[in-house]
């Protein structure tokens, strides 16, 4: 008989709120699962992030085998902070293409699979763009930008003069009227001089009486209509970069308001699943298949538009909308690759339920700063609905399996509440680790990308959503310390300096400890990973400036973002989930045991490379 092992992923699920859930009989699909073999909470990886876990999910090691330490990195040679799941490399001469390369390593156990003969279909799963050639088929998840190269800037059009451009998105100012033209952004054309944004024109027209736009493309289905506060359908554009070439994107409109003056959004332009920029699929051709046969579908890794909520362009119903449309979109697919999946594996990945508790843990927890009580009765129980929502999906996965099938549900990581921000290059600076320049003290004026530091002078600076790097010569451009006893001291200054550390505007201690990376990882790429990572208590996280070297004039502040639940802290305290209709030998599972539980499962010998071990 031929085996099948079915593997959902439903990002983010919180032990905590599962358990309560089952408890109330509300999760009826994963109660059967576990009647039916095992639940378990699961030890997730260090640091608990989603690219970070899938990549340990798929390759069987700690981040040291398969080199993803964190969603950025930084650039030894510049200090700036880097994508860290792809980079792309331009042409080497005006005739060749750019071209984009996977920084994830390590052996992913649909390689093995391959190698045996057994199919795979391998659905959104982090850390795949460009995906690989392998026995079966395969759509990129997070990881894959937008047309213009982000991972997720949407356009916000207005009539407001007054109007400014919030973070990660494009401002665009209207006209004053009722019927006015304006342009939609594409990628940039690197090979003009200078370098121009490529745009597609489009005309919009108000229809008071309807409360619609109408709004002509000049492309495929050019005369669209959506209503006020409501979504459209995908819309196609095609970028030209001259007379012979050009590229294919599409993007949702979203209807702010129509009076007293136009607001709009448009997400970020999507690559076309039917005529992508970069491929998005292997084969090639998978995505167009796909989009054939479900429609057209959103490929941006992070296809939730989180950021249109943080910058308040979009109120919560409507990013509720927007998530519903993804979810429904990814139902699609699992049902259409379900109904002709008869062996090897098949995976897929929701991510929706971590940017729905991203967005909205705030309504849950009366102590964040931004609780706001007049939402809240509607919003409170968000979280939990999404969840009912995520286990009405597993019954096609149930429906499918039978005695030949091993049915894995688990989650990367859990989630908690995100409500106070930590300045690590800050602290740096207030203990004389880190030096700026003529003397300044730090500020958000700043700016990102430590654009002031004096390096001539600095030990270490923070990175990234928890990790310190020291200033090492030969490995920085500009380093100063020598392994060896500098370097220890200046380690030890930054655990002991950090080890319960506390936050007194709250009287709660903020970190736990700092973890030195020999601790924590190893393997061949163990020395792209952060020197330190700093483990923070619930409700603490490393600040978004910290993130990409920024600074503030405080050490800890308040999180007024809508972004407000979150769960890189001491990965002990956001185990995941695991569920399978199977009983395991026992139940202290790591996410890095079910590559090796899947193939020993299928027949398929466990390559040495793989850490963990099989859980049946």
């Amino acid at each position: 008989m031929r085996k099948k092992a079915i593997v959902i992923g439903l990002d983010g699920l919180e032990p905590s709120i599962v358990e309560a859930m089952l408890g109330r009989k509300e999760l009826p699909n994963l109660a059967k699962l576990r009647q039916a073999g095992l639940y378990t909470r699961l030890k997730t990886t260090y640091p608990a992030q989603t690219p970070v876990a899938w990549s340990s999910f798929v390759t069987g090691t700690n981040p040291g085998g398969h080199g993803i330490f964190d969603f950025i990195c930084r650039d030894p040679e510049t200090y700036q902070p880097e994508v860290a799941l792809s980079r792309f490399e331009p042409p080497k001469n005006m005739l060749a293409q750019p071209r984009v390369v996977n920084r994830r390593k390590g052996v992913p156990l649909w390689q093995p699979l391959t190698q045996a003969g057994v199919p795979s279909t391998v659905l959104r799963c982090p850390c795949t763009f460009p995906p690989e050639a392998l026995h079966g088929k395969i759509l990129a998840g997070v990881g894959v930008p937008d047309l213009r190269g982000s991972q997720s800037k949407g356009t916000f059009y207005t009539q407001d003069r007054a109007a400014l451009a919030q973070e990660n998105e494009q401002l665009i100012r209207l006209d004053s009227g009722l019927d006015l033209t304006t342009r939609v952004l594409g990628p940039r054309n690197t090979r003009q001089s200078p370098p121009s944004d490529t745009f597609c024109e489009i005309r919009v027209r108000v229809d008071k009486e309807s409360r619609t736009l109408l709004i002509q493309t000049g492309g495929v289905s050019s005369k669209i209509e959506v209503v006020e506060k409501g979504w459209s359908e995908w819309v196609r554009f095609k970028f030209k970069f001259s007379m012979l070439q050009s590229v294919s994107g599409i993007a949702r409109f979203y209807v702010r308001q129509l009076e007293p003056h136009l607001e709009f959004y448009i997400s970020a332009i999507n690559f076309d699943p039917a005529a992508p920029m970069f491929p998005v699929s292997s084969p090639a051709d998978y995505a167009k298949e796909l989009s054939e046969k479900i429609g057209p579908f959103s490929t941006l890794g992070m296809a939730e538009d989180h950021n249109g909520l943080n910058n308040g362009r979009l109120d919560e119903p409507a990013y509720l909308q927007q998530c519903e449309l993804v979810l429904r979109e990814r139902e699609r697919a699992m049902r259409f690759e379900l109904d002709r999946f008869t062996e090897g594996l098949f995976f897929i990945l929701f991510d929706t339920p971590d940017r729905v508790q991203h967005m909205l843990w705030r309504f849950r927890d009366r102590q964040h700063p931004c609780f706001e009580p007049d939402l809240a009765p509607d919003l409170a129980t968000r979280i939990e609905e999404h969840y009912r929502q995520c286990d009405a999906l597993l019954a096609a996965p149930l429906e499918k399996a039978d005695e030949n099938t091993l049915l894995v549900v688990l989650s990367d990581h859990g989630f908690g509440t995100f409500r106070r921000a930590f300045h690590t290059n800050t602290w740096l600076w207030q203990n004389g680790l880190l030096s700026l320049k003529d003397n300044r003290k730090p500020s958000e004026e700043l700016g990102d990308g430590f654009a002031e530091v004096d390096w001539s002078k600095t030990y270490a600076y923070a990175l990234g959503l928890g990790g310190v790097y020291l200033n090492f010569k030969g490995r920085e451009r500009s380093g100063i310390l020598q392994e060896g006893s500098e370097a220890e001291r200046v380690r030890r200054a930054i655990q002991n300096g950090l080890a319960e550390f506390p936050d007194m505007g709250t009287q709660r201690t903020a970190i736990r400890s700092v973890s030195r990376r020999e601790e924590l990882y190893s393997g061949t790429f163990m020395e792209n990973a952060p020197d330190l990572l700093v483990n923070f208590h619930p409700g603490f996280r490393v600040s978004w400036q910290t993130a990409v070297g920024g600074f503030s004039h405080s050490l800890l502040e308040d999180n007024k973002r809508r972004w407000s639940g979150d769960h890189i802290v001491d990965p002990e305290a956001v185990p995941g989930i695991l569920f399978m209709n199977r009983a395991a030998r026992h139940n202290q599972a790591r996410i890095i045991d079910l590559a090796p539980t899947i193939l020993k499962y299928l027949g398929v010998p466990v390559p040495e490379s793989l850490e963990g071990s099989s859980l049946l």
